[in-house]
């Protein structure tokens, strides 16, 4: 492609560095030249960050360095100037204490590397879970103009003939070993199966939730969530990618004319029909905030109460992301909802178009991975929104990974004061439980726990395991990995370390919980409760230095985002003067 200036309505922000003759001007521009860069490469076509989340310690991102040249040819062929930017990148597999402690961090760097450097628009090549969120959250503190390319799942596992889902089987399996099913040496065998290429887990995991996400807010070009990481189709993504953001620094197409409310109400419809993780709910509250969208978890259960989980994939089905790809992926499921009225047909998306002309005429091809309505996993998928007075601020609970029994339940709290408490007791014997009690965690949530770890899925005791018993209702302010299944409440708001009412349950107290009605009650007076509150001190000790202070001292609460106070809202892209 031939650039000419005239091309470009605008001086785009990169000019404010490399045009010109002025001793800054010069500064700037002649240092990149070492790289060997020609004289009329900096002529004011546009600058392209490619903010790339590759790391060795990274697995599920490591062949983004790979995909990024993909983006850079597509850059280069529609007349732009990529620049490949090594971003922070949290991995989910190797970060501690948790890799979402790190989110907000990642989000922050994000955002003044975009806004301190010559780009005019940026690529998000994004990965591993937290990877997704906190990079579009950094762009759209910014808003310069931005799109996604995920790296796409893994291929399929496999162990003696029978699926491996990536988190989920490794869930399942430990179980089996604490109730005698299955040997140490067949889980050592069966870890090699789990992930057998690059890519992020190929159930519906957080990882692919995201990817999902992004889609259907708009960010990133139809058809880009499932692509396997492995697949030629994955690069040719990359390279349209690339071609894309040329044009969209052109036409000053921002993540604030995508990420609009109509976005979110298509984002959130979309996570109930694919079965998606509790986690996305924590990411677009967050998300929502930097743009500016009024979103609650109020919107979260309005919107997705009514929608079909139809996407027959682990946590909650049988499939894969493999398969769910070659079935016709993230555009089958919003045609499908498009159909049934459940999409907001003119939400614009980074094609320029709106999202209902990207879709229309997708085709489903395999009705048993993308199910019809009438054999949905779950006819209400959405995320279940639940308050009472254990919640005041609200829990949520994903239906579709839920056991259909004990949706509606009382019964007695066993309680685990923190993790450590919880791995101290699960596996005496003398532990007081059965199936029929409720196990709660506390001291979990943003602050009791830094980061919010996903612990909420608490493995169940070995003695009830041994009955043949699989789920039991859990109750905790932490969260679950999207990978995870079963009767789990979670993102207990407010938490037990703010003193939320989850801090003063005990053992011994009957606990409600009855999804249809919304409701999650601990059963004793209002009296009682006050009295508890009153007599309750923090047994969290605020730390002390480096991020993890910032972190504790600023952190909101799971049910507005987890994002820090002082990031809320878009700042805009503006430089200060230069000091050269």
């Amino acid at each position: 492609m031939t650039f000419t200036k005239a091309e470009w309505p605008r001086k785009l922000r990169s000019q404010e560095w490399y045009g010109g003759t002025s001793r800054d001007n010069i500064y700037h521009r002649g240092w990149l030249k070492n790289q060997g860069h020609p004289h009329d490469q900096f002529d004011g076509r546009p600058v392209i960050g490619i903010l790339n989340t590759w790391s060795d310690l990274t697995p599920c991102n490591g062949h983004l360095r790979e995909l990024a040249e993909k983006v850079k040819a597509g850059v280069w062929q529609a007349g732009g100037f990529p620049v490949e930017v090594p971003v922070f990148s949290a991995s989910e597999n190797t970060f501690r204490p948790t890799a979402m402690m790190y989110r907000n961090l990642a989000a922050m760097a994000v955002e003044e590397v975009m806004r301190a450097q010559p780009i005019d628009g940026a690529v998000l090549l994004v990965g591993c879970d937290k990877t997704t969120p906190s990079l579009m959250m950094g762009a759209a503190s910014t808003d310069l103009p931005s799109i996604v390319v995920s790296g796409g799942p893994m291929l399929n596992g496999w162990f003696r003939g029978e699926r491996v889902g990536s988190g989920t089987a490794l869930w399942q399996m430990s179980e089996d070993i604490k109730a005698g099913k299955m040997t140490q040496e067949d889980f050592l065998e069966a870890e090699q199966a789990m992930s057998r290429s690059s890519g992020t887990c190929n159930t519906m995991g957080t990882a692919s939730t995201m990817a999902s996400m992004a889609e259907a807010l708009g960010m990133a070009l139809s058809g880009n969530a499932a692509i396997p990481g492995v697949d030629a189709r994955r690069k040719v993504m990359a390279q349209m990618t690339g071609r894309r953001i040329v044009d969209m620094v052109k036409d000053d197409l921002k993540p604030s004319d995508v990420m609009t409310k109509a976005a979110f109400e298509n984002a959130i419809r979309t996570n109930g029909a694919i079965g998606g993780s509790t986690n996305a709910v924590i990411h677009l509250l967050a998300l929502a905030g930097r743009v500016g969208v009024d979103l609650t978890l109020d919107d979260w259960d309005r919107l997705g109460r009514d929608v079909p989980t139809i996407v027959n994939l682990m946590p909650s089905g049988k499939y894969l992301m493999e398969e769910f790809f070659y079935a016709g992926g993230l555009p089958a499921v919003l045609k499908r909802l498009g159909e049934a009225d459940m999409l907001n047909k003119d939400a614009l998306t980074v094609s320029g178009g709106p999202i209902w002309d990207e879709v229309k005429d997708a085709v489903n091809w395999n009705d048993d991975v993308i199910l019809p309505v009438e054999k949905a996993l779950a006819q209400s998928g959405g995320i279940a929104v639940l308050k009472g007075n254990l919640a005041p601020g609200g829990a949520v609970l994903k239906p579709s990974a839920a056991s259909p029994n004990l949706l509606k339940h009382r019964g007695r709290a066993v309680v685990f004061e923190d993790i450590d408490d919880y791995k101290a007791k699960i596996n005496d014997d003398a532990l007081e439980i059965d199936e029929t009690c409720v196990m709660v965690l506390k001291n979990c949530g943003p602050k009791g726990y830094p980061g919010m770890s996903e612990v909420g899925n608490m493995g169940l005791p070995p003695k009830v395991l041994k009955k043949g018993i699989t789920d039991m209702v859990r109750i905790s302010d932490a969260r679950m990995s999207g990978t995870a299944y079963g009767t789990v409440v979670l993102h207990t708001s407010p938490e037990a370390a703010a003193g939320g009412p989850l801090a003063v349950v005990k053992t011994g107290d009957m606990i409600e919980l009855d999804v249809d009605a919304r409701r999650l009650h601990l059963d004793i007076s209002d009296e009682e409760l006050e009295a508890r509150m009153a007599e309750w001190t923090s047994p969290v000790d605020p730390p002390v230095g480096g991020y993890t202070q910032l972190y504790y001292d600023h952190v909101e609460g799971a049910e507005t985002g987890a994002d820090f106070d002082f990031l809320k809202g878009n700042r805009g892209s503006e430089v200060p003067r230069d000091s050269h």
